[in-house]
């Protein structure tokens, strides 16, 4: 808990902190990366970061932390702190870096608010710093004791043995421990983080859904190319559709995440997703065809039009081998040669769409989808302790939900 001092003086300066965490947030990575050029070609998101939109995850993050000490000191954010530790687990961050992330961030309030930063505020601030910091490292250190537990340890060479061209913009990857050991264990909705030396030799990691029911010797990754537009185009996607193929090796670390398939054989369930967030989707249906649940599972998945919609097959395959199971897909553009049928055209509406009482809900996709989605799940009455969220890249929703809904 924040101390009752540093509670009413962050409760205080939270509006001026919060209000200018946007340009702090700026100017701590500019110092950072000035001091400590290795983290920006090696570990953090080259393409996140000269979009902005880590740093806008960071405020988020720190934002949403301190107002919920403030706000609602008696509850730890727990389901925020797991989804960070577990982004950070798979990237093997060490407790030596939070001192490091401390005094760059620090030197950027002071520069940034200036004489607002009072000797009382600094201690007020650091404070809520270390709680969030320790808190994560208190996690990250049990993860991290898990997977070497398990065997796990870091990041492992995997050899490809299989690639298959789903869309046009989608490629999974058939992947096995390149020194015959298994291949790990992991939950249903977990991920892996993939490292790769791009042409310039900076290392840079992505994460990525394990597509799959536990327990096969083998691993399944699906890789969507990210298109920039204006923007440049994803560089570990892109590498991996250009470079990678059968015979390659990758690094892979343990799986991590804490979006996992977690419900009794009754259980109602809902899949909801978007795009490529289809894979963890395709790993918890898998599942629960495996183990016979028999409770109601509904699937609901949006995407641009049938010929972009990666696994389409499996999708509708799993579904519809569920003793109570059933799928509704809608597509923004259906296409020649791709009757409606069943499917729907437009965005995801649920409005006739029957859940269950005491559904239990695992969403993954663009924000914009979930949010939409979530909310009409609220008005169905599906509470939101039930309602669980999976965001690839920077969780930028954290600055509007306080990690609420996980």
């Amino acid at each position: 808990m924040l101390s009752e001092q540093s509670a009413a003086t962050v409760r205080a300066t939270l509006p001026a902190v919060g209000g200018a965490l946007g340009e702090i947030s700026d100017r701590f990575y500019a110092g950072l990366f000035a001091a400590h050029p290795e983290l920006l070609r090696d570990l953090f998101n080259r393409g996140n970061q000269s979009s902005g939109v880590q740093r806008q995850a960071l405020a988020g993050a720190f934002a949403a932390f301190a107002t919920q000490l403030v706000e609602r000191p008696d509850v730890r954010p727990d389901a925020m702190l797991n989804r960070i530790a577990h982004k950070h687990a798979s990237l093997g961050i060490a407790p030596a870096q939070y001192p490091v992330v401390h005094t760059y961030l620090f030197a950027a309030i002071a520069d940034v608010l200036g004489e607002a930063i009072t000797p009382a505020v600094a201690a007020a601030w650091t404070e809520v710093y270390w709680l969030m910091a320790n808190a994560l490292i208190a996690i990250e250190k049990r993860l991290y004791a898990g997977a070497e537990a398990e065997g796990l340890g870091g990041r492992r060479s995997w050899e490809v043995v299989d690639r298959v061209e789903e869309t046009a913009d989608v490629a999974t990857f058939l992947i096995r421990p390149a020194d015959g050991a298994p291949a790990p264990a992991f939950r249903a909705g977990q991920y892996v983080s993939v490292r790769v030396e791009l042409p310039d030799g900076a290392l840079q990691t992505r994460q990525y859904s394990l597509i799959g029911a536990p327990g096969s010797s083998v691993r399944r990754i699906g890789v969507k190319r990210v298109r920039g537009g204006a923007a440049p185009d994803g560089e570990v996607s892109s590498h991996l559709h250009a470079r990678v193929h059968v015979g390659s090796t990758l690094e892979v670390s343990a799986p991590y995440g804490d979006l996992v398939l977690d419900a009794d054989p009754t259980t109602p369930v809902l899949l909801a997703s978007a795009g490529i967030g289809v894979t963890p989707m395709i790993a918890m249906l898998e599942q629960l065809v495996a183990t016979g649940h028999r409770g109601p599972v509904t699937v609901v998945h949006a995407d641009r039009s049938p010929a972009e919609h990666a696994l389409r097959e499996e999708h509708e395959a799993y579904a519809g081998k569920l003793a109570d199971g059933v799928a509704h897909f809608w597509y923004e553009r259906p296409g020649a040669g791709h009757p409606v049928g069943p499917d729907r055209v437009g965005l995801v509406d649920l409005s006739g769409v029957a859940v269950a009482p005491d559904t239990r809900a695992y969403l993954c996709g663009p924000l914009p989808f979930m949010r939409a989605v979530r909310g009409q799940l609220l008005e169905k009455g599906v509470s939101p302790a039930d309602i669980h969220y999976e965001v690839f890249g920077p969780d930028l929703w954290l600055a509007d939900t306080g990690g609420a809904t996980r």
